[in-house]
């Protein structure tokens, strides 16, 4: 499997946003830099109507933890020889943890070694 990265707006939705059907939570969720808790689920960019996640990782330029309704640019890495097929600059993006959590926008495809953190 090859590795592809992409730079990425994403925001998280705030926690009450987040909670499907009204459950509560106990702990409000912290993601730190270098996270393999998200998925990452975008459309097929030539059958919109198929959709696909993929395992990631995500990290970003300050190291600092991300919080519900934090946004910030990220570095997306995936390893999955058919991710160009659904990550591309433009696409928006849905990021999953067992529910949806939030939601961004590809800015570039990264073809160096770049990696923040």
């Amino acid at each position: 499997m090859r590795q592809v990265r992409y730079r990425a707006v994403i925001a998280l939705d705030p926690e009450g946003e987040r909670r499907p059907f009204g459950h509560a939570s106990h702990a409000d969720p912290e993601y730190h830099c270098h996270t393999r808790d998200l998925m990452v689920r975008a459309s097929s960019l030539r059958a919109p109507a198929r959709s696909r996640s993929f395992p990631a990782e995500l990290c970003w330029d300050d190291g600092k933890p991300l919080h519900p309704g934090d946004r910030h640019v990220v570095t997306i890495t995936v390893l999955d020889d058919d991710a160009p097929a659904f990550l591309d600059a433009g696409q928006r993006i849905t990021l999953w943890a067992g529910s949806e959590v939030g939601h961004g926008t590809i800015s570039r495809r990264v073809l160096t070694e770049y990696g923040p953190c």
